[in-house]
């Protein structure tokens, strides 16, 4: 019993160390509130190398540096909203998990959509519009059509 218990927490032990190893105590800030803040931060930053994972889920360099800078400006007194203006001058609106509404933002996300309400509203009126006369079949054209299709004797 004693073995099995060994075996099944043996790697969760494994895990939780080499997470607490990646956030390193000396780069945490001494006050507690800040820290919390920052932490806070980190979740609404994404990082540029992972691009799916923010600053504190990931664990490349630029990561890192990142949740540096943010650490800094905590430190500094900075507020939320100076703090992610100065990121995105430096690295473009991409940075934030969740851009701010702008009018480029808008088009971004609402072009697909016209394109499919204008295609489709398109092929309605193409359906709808009568065939030209210049596709209608002559009295000649007719009465062939019906010798042809007649069946034979």
């Amino acid at each position: 019993m004693r073995g099995a218990i060994k075996l099944a927490f043996g790697p969760l032990a494994v895990v939780l160390l080499m997470a607490a190893a990646s956030n390193d105590p000396a780069d945490r800030l001494p006050n507690p509130a800040q820290e919390a803040h920052a932490r806070a931060l980190f979740r609404d930053i994404r990082c540029l190398v992972c691009q799916n994972q923010s600053i504190d889920e990931s664990d490349a360099d630029l990561a890192e540096d990142l949740r540096k800078i943010v650490r800094g400006q905590v430190a500094q007194g900075r507020s939320d909203g100076e703090i992610k203006r100065y990121l995105t001058d430096r690295y473009g609106e991409f940075v934030l998990e969740r851009p701010a509404f702008s009018l480029g933002n808008a088009l971004l996300w609402g072009a697909p959509f016209a394109v499919v309400i204008v295609g489709g509203a398109a092929l309605l009126l193409r359906r709808r519009r009568a065939p030209p006369e210049s596709l209608a079949l002559s009295a000649e054209e007719e009465a062939r059509l019906i010798e042809i299709s007649s069946p034979l004797p």
